[in-house]
């Protein structure tokens, strides 16, 4: 038991390291998501925090590049003004 919970938290910092800037979109959420999820799936709350972290900036990034590929598809449809 003792080494599962030093081995996710060696994960945690690996990807707390990892991130560079800090920029929690998506992360914040899915982490108490995921935590709720992991803490009645068997007393997991901080896996379950790494996990819904990772899967919340996930689908952040995700619905970012949606909404970039359809902004320069509705700017690309859009006619350029008369002089």
């Amino acid at each position: 038991m003792k080494s599962k919970i030093v081995t996710v938290m060696l994960c945690a910092v690996a990807l707390a390291g990892a991130s560079g800037l800090a920029n929690a979109k998506g992360c914040l959420k899915g982490a108490a998501v995921g935590a709720v999820g992991g803490h009645y799936a068997g007393h997991h709350a901080v896996a379950g925090a790494v996990g819904g972290c990772v899967v919340g900036r996930h689908l952040a990034n995700k619905k970012a590049a949606e909404q970039k590929v359809q902004a320069a598809t509705v700017s690309a449809a859009t006619p350029a003004p008369a002089k």
